[in-house]
């Protein structure tokens, strides 16, 4: 029997038109012989629809004009049902079907924080990729940084500045304690969103304010000198790392507009260039990064080689992007994990950790009967 998997993308999110690219590629590799296809389209002020597949998505084929096609009659909501979930068509009030299992593929807030994996567990869904804790811990820069820290993980140096901290303060911490250029960081967002390359303390201010805009915390961090490496990391327990690749950036760094705008704005080298000994030592700290941050399903971890060969985390995505020409499936698919096998294998992966969810659930359950 077929599994019915819900593709959730779009969002309320600043990565929502990559979402809808992420949802369209995987959308037409699923194996259609193991899944029933339900296409869970979010817009921007939060609505969900059951899309029709015909026609779900406008301007698909341009990454920087690409945006949902959902009509009101297509409005729906997901609600729990005698331990299971339904999909309620809301203009007909009538059942659409129920989830055997969900796809998340919706990047930033309200869908990599944890937002969406913990409605996932109240609707009793499995749900590919980090639970709560893992998605929230990787999606805030500032505690992820914390605990790979006290997990023994080399990051980059950083300082916080918050929605009420004062500029010229600011300004004297990061001459105290880095040269330019410094990069300033919203803590919860994806994709680059609000990153900027600040080159002189006269972009300082201006930059922090544009980050505040989308967070309330902002991260003044050390700019690190070194070749950017990936390794996508799958599985919950049993961890499976791929050989990882290079990002060699055309741009003055891998900005957002680099990575889904222009096709010329940076080049992948798959796999990297570099020693056996450093792909061992890259392998393992994406492991170690993965399991620090409490991760299941996948994540991509990115860090720096320095020219000396030292090994700094830069971050971790739980949530990759999912085009075919993306670096978490392309990756997978270098290490011989093509891209349909993968989305299964994540699928399963899901339902997996679920059934131990709910298995540690019933002991608790059982444990507090009188």
């Amino acid at each position: 029997m077929k599994r019915k998997l819900g593709l959730i993308f779009g969002g309320r999110s600043g990565e929502h038109e990559v979402s809808l690219q992420s949802a369209r590629s995987i959308a037409g590799a699923l194996d259609r012989e193991k899944f029933e296809l339900f296409l869970l389209a979010i817009d921007k002020q939060g609505n969900w629809y059951l899309a029709d597949e015909a026609d779900y998505l406008a301007n698909a084929d341009d990454p920087a004009k690409i945006a949902l096609s959902v009509k009101e009659e297509q409005r729906i909501a997901l609600v729990p049902r005698n331990g299971s979930n339904a999909i309620i068509n809301l203009a007909r009030g009538e059942e659409r079907g129920t989830l055997d299992v969900a796809f998340p593929i919706v990047h930033g807030t309200f869908g990599e924080d944890g937002s969406l994996q913990g409605m996932m567990a109240m609707l009793n869904i499995p749900c590919v990729g980090a639970d709560v804790m893992g998605s929230s811990l990787g999606m805030d820069k500032v505690l992820a940084k914390e605990v790979l820290i006290r997990a023994g993980v080399p990051v980059a140096d950083y300082i916080l500045a918050e929605t009420n901290s004062k500029p010229d303060e600011i300004k004297k911490q990061v001459s105290q304690k880095f040269a330019y250029p410094v990069f300033v960081k919203p803590s919860c967002s994806g994709s680059s969103v609000g990153v900027v390359k600040v080159e002189g303390e006269e972009e300082l201010i201006p930059a922090i304010e544009k980050a505040l805009s989308y967070d309330r915390q902002v991260l003044i961090e050390e700019s690190i000198v070194g070749r950017e490496i990936e390794c996508a990391i799958l599985g919950n327990e049993e961890l499976f790392a791929s050989v990882p690749g290079e990002i060699i950036p055309r741009h003055s760094f891998y900005s957002y507009e680099a990575k889904y705008i222009d096709a010329e704005g940076a080049k992948l080298e798959l796999p990297a260039r570099i020693s056996d000994a450093v792909k061992v030592r890259v392998q393992e700290m994406a492991k170690k990064t993965y399991k620090a941050l409490a991760c299941c399903g996948l994540a991509r971890v990115d860090m720096f080689l320095t020219q000396d060969e030292q090994l700094i985390l830069n971050e971790i995505n739980t949530l990759p992007g999912f085009t075919r020409i993306s670096m978490y499936p392309k990756l997978m698919d270098l290490s011989g994990i093509p891209y349909t096998e993968l989305i299964t294998r994540l699928a399963d992966l899901a339902v997996v950790r679920h059934a131990q969810r709910e298995q540690h659930l019933k002991n608790v359950l059982s444990a507090g009967s009188y």
